[in-house]
């Protein structure tokens, strides 16, 4: 190890460049709900679960915004299939 480095040509930032459309932040979620993200990652053979994550909450938000008849007509279809 140097006794003294040269920080002058250095950058501030993360090393992992955050991808276009994405926001880095800090969430605190339950342990119980992370670690099912994370069985259903190691279930499905690897993956991320942070991925898993975005993608449940994306499904919420859609669902919250469908009109209430197609609302109906989803859950219709779906009980219809269970029960045939």
């Amino acid at each position: 190890m140097k006794r003294e480095y040269d920080f002058s040509h250095a950058k501030r930032g993360a090393v992992v460049q955050v991808p276009k459309g994405k926001t880095r932040i800090t969430i605190r979620l339950d342990d119980d709900l992370l670690d099912w993200f994370r069985q259903q990652v190691d279930r499905a053979g690897g993956g991320n679960y942070q991925s898993l994550i975005n993608d449940a909450l994306r499904q919420h938000v859609r669902r919250a915004q469908e009109p209430l008849e197609a609302t109906l007509r989803r859950v219709i279809r779906e009980e219809l299939s269970h029960a045939s």
